[in-house]
């Protein structure tokens, strides 16, 4: 696992680089999450194709620093994203984020230039308002989360999730479902976008109002067979497939 000290979060952030060829993918997880426990499983699948894979932990969760004075907003976020891909020095990359990562993503092809080959996020927020464990996360006072519900959060949790939440930061997790609620214009900025960009669901969370309106945007959209939400783990091998079919469309060998 390598590491760089992030100006914008003052902390040190910490991901994994994955070599292979083609152009890379940056991996950014979703609330709760991290890109180190989240994706090993996608990018060593035969159908991702042995891609150069870079998986960010974001300030907050998993491996990287976890400090109380910063704000865990979306663009803060999306900001320490653009600061690795810098300091990554990458000519050309993708960019994929899950869930809250897909408006990390978002928000962060704002601070990107011609380097970005393409975009694609599964089921993003795109306004507003936030998700169901967003709300329930926002339910009660940070303070409150912090001291006893990010426990219980926890302890409740019988899938995969409770892996990585248990050793996200509360504060982090907190924060982030509060910027989720705030919002903003995600879907506006992604159907603006001059790069390819893909929208990616579960087939189990449909129908959604979101994907049948990238749909009739003529946005693209794919839809993952068995699986819904937490797409990573219940059909790994068909995310893998959806991620480096776009890529070799878009892409080319480096």
């Amino acid at each position: 696992m390598e590491t760089f000290f992030s100006a914008k979060a003052h902390c040190h952030v910490r991901w994994l680089d994955l070599p292979g060829t083609g152009t890379p993918l940056v991996f950014v997880h979703g609330l709760g999450c991290a890109s180190s426990y989240e994706y090993p499983r996608v990018v060593t699948d035969k159908h991702f194709a042995g891609r150069r894979a870079i998986l960010i932990d974001l300030p907050g969760f998993g491996y990287s620093e976890k400090p109380m004075d910063y704000g865990y907003s979306i663009k803060e976020q999306a900001q320490v994203v653009a600061e690795l891909i810098a300091h990554l020095n990458l000519e050309k990359y993708f960019l994929y984020g899950h869930s809250m990562g897909g408006s990390i993503c978002i928000e962060a092809s704002q601070y990107l230039g011609e380097g970005l080959c393409g975009l694609m996020v599964s089921e993003p927020n795109f306004h507003p308002g936030g998700g169901f464990f967003s709300k329930q996360i926002c339910s009660v006072t940070e303070a409150d989360y912090i001291s006893t519900t990010h426990h219980a959060m926890v302890n409740e949790e019988s899938g995969p999730w409770a892996g990585s939440l248990a050793i996200a930061a509360p504060w982090a997790v907190w924060r982030g479902a509060a910027s989720l609620i705030k919002g903003n214009h995600w879907l506006d900025i992604f159907s603006r976008l001059k790069q390819p960009t893909a929208l990616l669901f579960g087939e189990q969370s449909l129908p959604d109002t979101d994907f049948t309106q990238v749909q009739n945007l003529g946005i693209q959209t794919m839809v993952l067979p068995n699986c819904g939400h937490s797409m990573s783990w219940e059909n790994p091998s068909a995310l893998a497939h959806a991620l480096e079919s776009f890529c070799k469309k878009h892409g080319q060998k480096v």
